[in-house]
């Protein structure tokens, strides 16, 4: 049995275009056009479309962004000297001194203490060996966080697991340069006083 349906006179387009709109739940223009169509024969996808645009409601959804749960990023939290440190490499290739075409950025989570390293590249034999001079000069961090790029590869970690047992490492997630904010905000700063003496 076919359903009747009624013309809808211009100034009530609106009313009948925003009941249909909520009584789904805000939904996109094909399902606000379907649920208007059972009633109504003359209301148009263009006037759908104007209305959506329109709507408080839906600019307020679209103005929330995706996933903003997975956006969180937890402070990190240290209480002492050596309880975590950050280490970070430095691409200085594009203006190197000599041989030496990368920096070594090791900082103490806690104090901001940082100690910079030259380095003529980014293998993990070299970046193993200076990460072991830094920590026989100052001991080493109970925690090591790094970013999860090749310069850190699981080679380091594990030649370093066999000098110091309670050696936990902490990996930053990838794409995620939060989780290493302070040693990236060491290694702008770094950047710009290089550049300043370059300068001069």
């Amino acid at each position: 049995k076919p359903s009747i349906k009624y013309y809808v006179p211009i100034n009530e387009v609106y009313d009948a275009i925003r009941i249909a709109h909520s009584n789904i739940g805000h939904r996109g223009i094909k399902y606000t056009l379907k649920e208007i169509k059972k009633k109504c024969a003359n209301v148009t996808e263009k006037q759908v479309k104007l209305f959506i645009s329109e709507c408080n409601e839906c600019k307020i959804k679209r103005a929330k962004p995706k996933n903003s749960s997975k956006l969180v990023v937890r402070p990190i939290i240290s209480n002492d000297f050596n309880s975590r440190g950050q280490v970070d490499l430095i691409d200085m290739q594009s203006s190197p001194d000599g041989k030496f075409k990368f920096i070594l950025n090791y900082q103490d989570h806690f104090t901001k203490f940082c100690i910079l390293r030259p380095l003529k590249s980014k293998t993990a034999a070299e970046v193993a060996y200076n990460l072991l001079d830094i920590f026989t000069t100052f001991g080493a961090p109970a925690i090591l966080q790094s970013d999860n790029g090749r310069e850190f590869v699981a080679k380091v970690i594990e030649e370093l697991a066999l000098i110091w047992k309670d050696l936990k490492i902490v990996h930053g997630k990838p794409r995620h340069p939060q989780s290493q904010g302070s040693v990236e905000r060491s290694n702008q700063d770094t950047k710009q006083l290089l550049g300043m003496s370059y300068q001069k």
